[in-house]
């Protein structure tokens, strides 16, 4: 039945039979991979031009081709498919080749009963997709051969006289080396000059004979028979066989190599008086007969050269390696096939194929660990002979190690002002894989700031600038070793750049200079003001210490927080402004210092009374004419303040007085000048009792004086004035609106009482 799923109809082979026997029934063991034994059977023409489709082993086994890694299929026997098949390795499509496909020439021993068969092995790769597949392509015959004789002039005596239907035996038959009826099927004679004719009799007889025995019914001489080769029999075969003429025994006569044929058909003629010769064929069929010690074929599954199996390191366990077929082996012989050697391998038969031997792995490989395994497929014979193969498999490496960085924080310190180019630390990275994918190569990360640069080779790690630690302290990022593998590997590392202090900044006050204003009589040892300082570097070299370059007999300061103090209270009056020089001194080696200027302004506390300075005292007294016109200024009290602003603003009242009627006086409450306002009509002492007061705060401060008015035309008795001056009496008070509640503190001066002149 033709095949329809492929377009070459008129090219392509006859799917015969496909045969799937499942070995096991039991759940997988590690063989699970390979215990089913595939057969495919394809059946062609022989003589199909190069190129004719054959079968395509991968539809046929209804494989997957979606699967990853894809399929690839091999043929292992290279001679068989250079001779008469091509393979496409990727979709497991046969063709024939150009080497036309002759059935005589591919089987010249063949028999009808026994057909031609192209047996291949076909292996489907890669290892974990591995399957072995028997591949028979029946070779067809067709009539590409003309029957021939073996001589091109065929000689009879005939005796004249001789009876009309006699017979003679034509030796020399034709042969055909196609079958059946494509073979020879008849004679006939072109020309018969009406005298003969041609009597075709099939003789073919006979089976594995050693002796021929023939008998003639006549008596005598006529009965005696000789056995002689027909000509068919080719010379070369009957050196090796020796026929004896009389008995007829058949023996060998020469070494038979079993390389060259293993079957040979020896056509005979019994040869009697006067009667045409009676044919017999004997087949002898050659049995190799076994006498050497097993031979072992290996067939490699993993890439082969010269003998050495290279397989990757990422394969998985049971990954197959290599087929061994153990041959010369007799028929019903026992060969013990096993392995010798150390490393994660194992040799096991392969089910259901006779004499082969499957080789894989155990577990992983691992190049890192060994690189190379020599071991030794061992068979031994039952009479004990032995045979050794050798093979090495090397492990290939594969990217599977990413690179290790020996430290994955790296902490640099570097001290700031560094110069350019500064070698801060070198990164290193050991990958264990080997060649280009082992080659480590050093990247910044993509945080890393553009002053720092890497050799990608070296991993040496350097600044392009000079740090400043007081604009950054610190720098973090990511350093990458990359590997030069397929695909590429990485590992990442932490670099911690620490920026080291130097002491290159000076202290710097906050401002350029400073000003306190305090109240005078500030407690002693209060705080005045603090003075602001920084110094942007570091630990020691920030470490400020301030310390009073002059006044410091007056004044403190506290050299850490920075407070400035009076050692004791300080009054106005006595000096209203202080100008300190305050330096501050850093603790770096060597020290850097910076000078400002401290102005301490007291303000003025109300702690002074007005002092009357006119008139002089209480005592004193001032003549005043009787005829004094109202209006007339008579005299003044002048007072000053110590203190300043409204604390030395001076308002004067009359508070008290004697003599003369109310309202006689007037005083002007800022100018203190005194104004008559009434006439004087007595003559004697009259007393105002002056009230000096300040406008400070919270409470004003005052003084009182007494202003005495003598009233007469002369002073001619002074010792009585002055008596009457020391006398006490009471003194009417008379009030200003203004005045009330401003009599409550202050000193007052009393008034002696005096007496009408």
């Amino acid at each position: 039945m033709f095949n329809r799923r492929h377009p070459r109809l008129s090219k392509r082979g006859v799917i015969w039979g496909l045969c799937m026997i499942m070995l096991y029934t039991s759940p997988p063991s590690c063989f699970a991979n390979f215990s089913q034994a595939k057969q495919l059977i394809y059946k062609i023409k022989e003589g199909l031009p190069g190129g004719t489709f054959i079968g395509a082993i991968g539809q046929d086994l209804h494989l997957d081709f979606a699967v990853d890694p894809p399929f690839l299929f091999n043929l292992p026997q290279k001679k068989v498919n250079g001779q008469y098949v091509n393979l496409n390795n990727t979709t497991g499509e046969l063709y024939t080749s150009a080497t036309e496909i002759d059935r005589e020439t591919l089987c010249p021993d063949n028999s009808e009963g026994r057909g031609c068969v192209l047996s291949l092995d076909v292996f489907v790769l890669p290892q974990q997709h591995f399957q072995l597949v028997k591949v028979k392509i029946f070779i067809e015959d067709v009539n590409d051969n003309r029957p021939k004789f073996p001589v091109d002039e065929i000689s009879l005596s005939v005796p004249e006289n001789t009876h009309i239907n006699a017979r003679y035996a034509v030796e020399h038959s034709a042969v055909d080396p196609d079958l059946g009826l494509y073979g020879v099927q008849t004679y006939w004679l072109v020309n018969d000059f009406g005298m003969f004719t041609l009597d075709v009799e099939q003789n073919e007889g006979g089976g594995h004979l050693a002796r021929l025995h023939a008998f003639d019914p006549d008596l005598g001489a006529n009965a005696q028979i000789s056995y002689a080769y027909s000509e068919r029999v080719p010379r070369d075969t009957r050196s090796l066989f020796h026929l004896d003429r009389i008995t007829g025994v058949i023996k060998l006569a020469g070494k038979i190599d079993t390389g060259t044929a293993t079957f040979y058909k020896l056509t005979i003629l019994a040869n009697g008086p006067g009667c045409i010769p009676a044919v017999a064929t004997v087949s002898v069929h050659i049995i190799k007969v076994v006498t050497g010690p097993p031979a072992v074929v290996p067939r490699y599954i993993a890439p082969e050269n010269d003998g050495e199996l290279t397989i990757k390191e990422s394969e998985p366990a049971f990954s197959p390696i290599a087929f061994f077929t153990v041959k010369n082996i007799g028929r019903n012989q026992r060969v013990d096939c096993h392995l010798e050697g150390t490393g994660p391998f194992r040799l096991g038969p392969y089910k259901k194929l006779k004499n082969e031997y499957l080789l894989e792995t155990t577990e992983p490989l691992d190049y890192e660990k060994t690189q190379e395994y020599e071991l030794i497929v061992l068979a031994k014979s039952a009479q004990g002979l032995v045979i050794k193969t050798f093979l090495k498999v090397q492990v290939l490496d594969e990217n599977d190690n990413a690179p290790v960085f020996q430290q994955a924080l790296v902490e640099v310190s570097v001290e700031e002002n560094n110069p350019p180019n500064t070698f801060l630390t070198q990164l290193q990275a050991t990958d264990q894989d080997s060649e280009s994918r082992g080659e480590v190569i050093y990247l910044l990360g993509g945080d890393a700031p553009g002053i720092f640069v890497i050799d990608h080779v070296t991993g040496v790690l350097t600044v392009t600038t000079s740090l400043d630690r007081e604009e950054k302290e610190t720098y973090r990022f990511i350093v990458r070793a990359v590997d030069q593998g397929t695909p590429r590997r990485e590992s990442l590392a932490t670099v911690v750049v620490t920026v080291q202090d130097r002491n290159d900044n000076s202290p710097r006050f906050i401002d350029k200079d400073f000003t306190f204003f305090v109240p005078e009589n500030f407690p002693g040892y209060g705080e005045i003001g603090v003075l602001s300082v920084t110094d942007a570097d570091a630990e020691e070299n920030g470490w400020v210490a301030l310390s009073i370059l002059n006044g410091s007999d007056i004044f403190m300061i506290d050299t850490g927080r920075g407070a400035l103090r009076a050692k004791t209270s300080l009054d106005r009056e006595q000096q209203g402004t202080y100008q300190l020089w305050i330096e501050a001194v850093d603790g770096g080696e060597p020290a850097l210092s910076c000078i400002t200027m401290v102005t301490v302004l007291l303000l003025d506390v109300n702690d002074n009374p007005p002092i009357v300075l006119f008139p002089q005292s209480n005592q004193s007294y001032l003549l005043v004419l009787p005829n004094t016109l109202p209006g007339t200024s008579i005299t003044e009290v002048y007072a000053v303040d110590k203190d300043t602003g409204m604390n030395a603003v001076i308002a004067y009242s009359i508070i008290k007085r004697k003599g003369g009627e109310p309202g006689s006086f007037a005083i002007d409450p800022e100018t203190g000048n005194i104004t008559l306002k009434r006439e004087l009509s007595n003559r004697g002492l009259y007393s105002l009792l002056v009230k000096v007061t300040d406008h400070g705060q919270p409470e004003p401060l005052y003084s009182t004086v007494m202003v005495n008015f003598f009233v007469n035309e002369t002073v001619s008795n002074e010792s009585y004035i002055q008596s009457l001056l020391t006398r006490e009496a009471e003194i009417e008070v008379e009030e200003r609106p203004w005045f009330k509640g401003q009599m409550t503190q202050g000193p007052e001066r009393k008034l002696r009482p005096i007496s009408n002149i």
